[in-house]
């Protein structure tokens, strides 16, 4: 009888311990509605806690600033407390420390952001203030120039934004939102005089016909030579596509091309082109030297074809033979295939090789001050030989402005085709 009684009892206790650790495990996953979460709120953040060492590295191992008594001497760094006024200082380093713990112990991303634009803020302002509260009154050969510590803070802020927006998951139309309030932030502070002490731009002040014109020829030296890879390369690829036996031939052409680096490419080009500028007058008149832009024109052409070309081949072998056959199904002739079926399809593919053209162009586009090819290496390359480090990131921010702001927008315009492909 006991045996009997035994056997149920067990049951049942086990039954009820299974019963409970599932109960506990369901509610330690989920929440009811209108209780509160029982997950912890703050936890320890991996890529929050290095951003958090960064910023205190930054606010007390790492000048602000730089002072120099004129643009090319060696200069001495001064740190936050020294480089504002008390209250100032104060108020970033509190800022400061408050994005750092945010980084470190909060997840949720909204909050995140907010912290990180919230920073960026107070920081870009508090580097112009900074330029004039320590430049003596009435010294207009000064120099005070953003230091370490300021573009660890920067640098912080904005890996904890993208962090954030990352997590956020938004969408094309949002992140196009996003960088146009960014650029309109940048632009409101330019304008408001708030940077005017800042060497950086005292150096503009005195290149500004020079600038803009050093950066209408970056820009076409990187979107005309993209826009003529285009011209070639997508014919190219749609070759390479259709007659299989030249594709490997034309691929290997290009990536011999593209192993060239471009001082080598730029140096092989100027005897041939020099060359026909010699004896053909016509050339010559049209400006085709052997240096100059031509030859900064037609390497970046060159090294824009591999890309274009071979991203046009992935993108139509990607194309679903059953998507084809329907088509032909259909009475589709070949050319109403290529033109709306399988080069729609393939658009995503061909705008990715398109975006990488492009952000590589606005790079290489730099190199081609060394022939005499203009854009914002000018600037680099002066800053270089003279040793004035704000002249060389007079030519670098803008080039990079340029190319993080390309890929951005290349990557929402391509997320906008996948959404819009049939």
């Amino acid at each position: 009888m006991l045996a009997l009684h035994c056997r149920p009892y067990s049951q049942t206790i086990g039954g009820a311990i299974r019963a409970g650790s599932f109960v506990n495990t369901i509610s330690s996953r989920t929440t009811a509605p209108g209780m509160p979460s029982l997950r912890p709120i703050l936890s320890l953040d991996r890529l929050g806690s290095v951003i958090a060492i960064l910023i205190g590295i930054a606010l007390f191992a790492a000048p602000f600033v730089i002072y120099r008594a004129n643009r090319i001497v060696a200069g001495d760094g001064r740190m936050l407390v020294d480089a504002l006024p008390p209250t100032g200082a104060l108020g970033v380093m509190i800022v400061a420390l408050g994005v750092a713990l945010c980084a470190a112990l909060v997840r949720t991303p909204l909050i995140r952001l907010a912290a990180a634009s919230l920073g960026l803020f107070v920081i870009f302002p508090a580097v112009g203030w900074s330029a004039g509260f320590i430049t003596p009154a009435g010294n207009t050969f000064a120099r005070v120039s953003p230091s370490l510590g300021f573009w660890l803070l920067a640098l912080s802020f904005a890996l904890l934004a993208a962090d954030a927006l990352t997590r956020l998951r938004l969408g094309p139309w949002v992140r196009l939102a996003a960088i146009a309030v960014a650029a309109g932030a940048m632009t409101v502070l330019l304008v408001s005089g708030a940077w005017d002490n800042l060497s950086l731009l005292k150096e503009y002040a005195n290149r500004q016909d020079t600038f803009w014109r050093e950066a209408s020829q970056h820009l076409w030296l990187a979107f005309g030579s993209m826009a003529a890879a285009c011209l070639v390369g997508l014919p190219l690829g749609i070759l390479g596509h259709r007659i299989r036996h030249l594709r490997t031939p034309i691929l290997q052409v290009l990536n011999i091309v593209q192993t060239i680096p471009s001082i080598a490419l730029f140096g092989i080009l100027i005897a041939p082109l020099g060359y026909l500028a010699t004896h053909v007058p016509l050339l010559a008149a049209l400006g085709i030297r052997g240096i100059g832009a031509a030859p900064a024109f037609i390497a970046l052409f060159l090294y824009s074809l591999l890309p274009v070309v071979a991203n046009t081949v992935t993108g139509l072998n990607q194309v679903p033979t059953a998507v084809t056959d329907a088509a032909r199904g259909m009475g589709l002739s070949a050319r109403q295939r290529l033109w709306q079926v399988e080069l729609p399809l393939a658009l995503p593919v061909i705008l990715a090789g398109i975006r990488i053209v492009l952000v590589q162009n606005l790079g290489l586009a730099t190199v081609a001050a060394l022939i005499g090819g203009g854009g914002f290496g000018t600037f680099v390359f002066q800053g270089i030989g003279q040793t004035a480090i704000d002249l060389v990131l007079l030519g670098a921010i803008p080039t990079v402005a340029l190319s993080f702001a390309a890929a951005i927008i290349l990557d929402a315009i391509i997320d906008l085709t996948r959404r819009g492909s049939p």
